[in-house]
């Protein structure tokens, strides 16, 4: 079974992954003791993440260790940094990187963001599955999730959930021509 590159990302109805500061403290609206919305389910399919140096800093800045430090995670950033642990900082093509990855045996690859990442894959066309969790609230300004510029792609729709949160996952799956 070949790996999957799959983006798992939430925002706003109107399609905002972060204020225009990049405040993300609109998710805190859907969270819910006992409620993870399949995530854990989700990682454990996963070997590899890739995120932006913007998405990074805003984890740790959180003040939690970072997630992914038992996967295999690399940042793309544009200026070099040593390796830590698992954690590689990539400063050449995000593309090329994950069709580098995608030839290796393992898991499946999570996309964790920003918008960035997302958009250049998009562009590429290197997005296997998407994983969108609508947040109830309209943000009306701040970074896009989807920006434009990427080419036209049709989608199959695999499964919808609602929550009692009033959050909504739409899982779907990229259809190759």
């Amino acid at each position: 079974m070949s790996r999957k590159v799959i983006v798992y990302i939430a925002a706003s109805v109107d399609g905002y992954i972060a204020g225009a500061d990049g405040d993300i403290s609109f998710l805190s609206k859907v969270e819910k003791e006992g409620e993870d919305y399949g995530y854990a389910a989700f990682i454990s399919t996963v070997d590899t993440v890739v995120l932006g140096k913007n998405t990074y800093d805003k984890v740790l800045s959180m003040g939690y260790p970072f997630p992914h430090a038992d996967k295999d995670a690399y940042v793309i950033t544009r200026t070099e940094r040593e390796t830590k642990g698992f954690t590689h900082f990539h400063n050449g093509d995000v593309a090329e990187l994950i069709t580098t990855l995608k030839k290796k045996e393992g898991k499946n690859i999570f996309i964790d963001g920003g918008a960035f990442v997302v958009n250049e894959l998009l562009k590429k066309r290197l997005v296997d599955e998407l994983y969108l969790s609508y947040i109830p609230v309209l943000l009306g300004d701040g970074i896009k999730l989807f920006s434009t510029g990427i080419p036209l792609q049709n989608l199959e729709l695999l499964t919808v959930k609602k929550f009692e949160t009033g959050l909504v996952q739409l899982h779907y799956r990229f259809v190759k021509a």
